[in-house]
């Protein structure tokens, strides 16, 4: 593949993975990402491939610097890419009539890890924004309650849920402004969870749909629908339902398409809402 489908396909993992820009309350680095030798900041596009990384560091470094630092790369950590353009002494065509001389440019990619991803490397101090967090005890209650929910972790730059590994990424909580959107982002990847094989086994998170298709966006407004009915369980709806509003307002474009789209994933976001709650029904939902 070329370097444009590489950053394509790598945009297009970030956006599956639930790194969408208009969901983000949380607080993050005022640093944009940088090199921890030169400290020069990345530009351009690599602002968006390693900003929207789960790392909570704005640092990056390359393997070799990683060694030149005394320290190394922890065990199975994965790299992240960045671009940039070269250039090159742009040599005349004698079979054509491209006669000219000069520079020409061509994109390059090379590999980086953040600085969480190593050890024996000190960081340097971070600015980032902290909250008193204070537990809402409803809400804890909801999530202790899902018996069979997948690990949480918490850390980095990200929310959210990975069907591969059963698993939730999430924020420290101090890094929520009000602490209802911790619960708010908390219960949109619970939402995802439920679908998992082992659960209700939704055909949405279960097989891999492309993002932006019909299917993908089912996905995402079922978990949303089930954050919000849980938040509304948990007596913190109104402090909330902007946040809902604008993550869904993303998929009004698919929600117009087909009329029927906001009706299932209302459907399924209250067997999920009702997985996590606990709750069993029988016979026939009412009409």
């Amino acid at each position: 593949m070329d370097v444009y489908q590489i950053i394509t396909n790598r945009i297009i993992e970030l956006l599956e993975a639930g790194t969408i820009p208009w969901r983000k309350p949380w607080a993050t680095s005022n640093a944009l990402p940088k090199n921890l030798i030169s400290g020069k900041e990345y530009r351009g596009i690599n602002v968006f491939l390693l900003g929207c990384q789960q790392y909570g560091s704005p640092y990056w470094l390359t393997y070799k610097q990683a060694q030149e630092k005394g320290g190394f790369i922890k065990q199975g950590q994965k790299s992240s890419m960045v671009v940039f353009w070269k250039l090159f002494d742009k040599q005349p065509q004698e079979d054509t009539d491209d006669k000219a001389s000069g520079k020409t440019a061509m994109l390059r990619y090379y590999n980086l890890f953040n600085l969480e991803q190593c050890e024996g490397i000190a960081s340097p101090p971070i600015d980032t924004p902290t909250y008193s967090f204070t537990p809402i005890e409803k809400a804890e209650q909801i999530v202790s309650g899902y018996k069979d929910r997948p690990d949480i972790s918490y850390g980095g730059n990200r929310a959210s849920y990975s069907p591969m590994n059963d698993s939730i990424r999430m924020p420290h909580d101090h890094r929520f402004e009000k602490s209802e959107e911790f619960y708010s982002v908390l219960f949109h990847e619970l939402g995802h969870s439920t679908g998992h094989q082992s659960r209700l086994a939704r055909k949405e998170v279960v097989e891999r749909y492309e993002f932006g298709s019909e299917e993908y966006g089912s996905e995402v407004l079922v978990a949303e629908l089930t954050a919000s009915m849980l938040t509304g369980v948990a007596g913190i709806s109104n402090n909330t339902i902007e946040l809902a509003a604008s993550y869904i307002n993303g998929w009004l474009s698919l929600i117009k398409k087909d009329r029927k789209l906001i009706v299932t994933a209302a459907a399924q976001a209250q067997k999920a809402a009702d997985y996590i709650l606990g709750n069993t029904h029988t016979g026939e939902e009412p009409a």
